[in-house]
């Protein structure tokens, strides 16, 4: 069995905290849990939530505090957003949430940030944290929450706890304004690549081509999204996806619903178009479902391309242990 071999890349999770159909939030919350502490005895590298709204399959909205119920129950692996979607929150209110985390879990925390709602339309005015609210204001609401980290903030607010704190902040994307903002800022990037695959290359090149060094980070760093199902066999693996898929056409379809169980024939019940964009996510360089040899083969030659410096996985299986054991031969890749 082949090792990842190439620059060290780390490799971390990403978890929406999905709600199987049949089961409840806590669930969801203790499968999340488990998982954590699983993928910490691998080797993982960090673990982050998602924020989202109103979507029935999804119960990590309340990230903050998701964050501290993983930090809490693990020992070592990083924690952290991935991300928080800044136009939803006033930046004091992030600053003093992540400042607290890091103050009870100390070098432990990483502060993601989107731009994007995590939402519908309606949900996000509901959202708002004021009528005027933009996500044109986000370059301006980064520096404000970057100001309340400082040692010597400017002006009289201060985030108490917050000031002073080194927390990673990170910009995450699906297309070039954060991957611009990211470089400019000399902060870590992360790419959503396992639902803009298209996007990858290009943002990753504008925004390594126009890093500037910062305090944070004196190299441009990224990160990418992928998603694996991991299995025995491949037909076990293609089986298991079905999952993902199903949840990947309901959205499709403005019809969010929990993670369902998987089906032995996805296509048969999808319209002509539906079955083409299955294929177009199959087959996408950032979707990998197969057996070790599989995913290593195509998880290396997606980390050659994009010269990620790290990976962040986002893996929807329906049951918890089959998840947990895709996790285990993804993990062989570690040692």
């Amino acid at each position: 069995m082949t090792s990842l071999t190439f620059n060290n890349t780390r490799l971390s999770i990403l978890d929406l905290v999905p709600i199987n159909e049949g089961s409840l939030p806590q669930d969801a919350f203790l499968n999340s849990k488990f998982l954590a502490q699983h993928v910490e005895k691998l080797g993982f590298h960090r673990y982050w939530l998602a924020e989202h709204h109103n979507i029935p399959g999804i119960a990590s909205s309340a990230t903050a505090v998701i964050i501290g119920y993983i930090a809490e129950n693990t020992d070592t692996i990083r924690v952290g957003s991935g991300g928080v979607m800044l136009p939803n929150h006033a930046p004091l209110i992030v600053a003093e949430q992540f400042g607290t985390l890091e103050s009870l879990y100390p070098g432990r925390i990483d502060l993601g940030l989107g731009r994007a709602p995590g939402t519908d339309q309606a949900t996000a005015f509901a959202l708002r944290r004021n009528l005027h609210s933009d996500v044109s204001d986000f370059p301006l609401d980064v520096a404000e929450l970057e100001n309340y980290f400082a040692d010597e903030p400017a002006g009289h607010v201060r985030a108490i706890p917050g000031r002073g704190l080194k927390i990673p902040i990170w910009l995450l994307g699906s297309s070039d304004y954060s991957a611009r903002l990211a470089a400019e800022k000399g902060l870590p990037f992360a790419f959503a690549s396992h639902f803009a695959p298209k996007f990858t290359i290009p943002a990753l090149q504008l925004y390594r081509e126009n890093f500037q060094p910062s305090d944070q980070l004196n190299k441009p760093y990224t990160m990418v999204g992928v998603n694996i199902v991991a299995a025995e066999s491949q037909e076990e693996a293609e089986y298991l996806a079905t999952s993902y898929l199903q949840q990947f056409i309901n959205l499709r379809r403005n019809n969010p619903t929990k993670l369902q169980p998987p089906v032995k024939n996805i296509m048969k019940d999808l319209s002509l178009a539906e079955q083409e964009s299955v294929r177009k996510s199959i087959n996408s360089d950032a979707t990998i479902i197969g057996n070790i040899d599989t995913v290593t083969q195509k998880l290396e030659k997606f980390i050659n391309k994009t010269g990620a410096d790290e990976i962040i996985i986002s893996t929807q299986i329906f049951d918890q242990d089959a998840k947990l054991r895709s996790f285990d031969i993804v993990g062989e890749l570690l040692t």
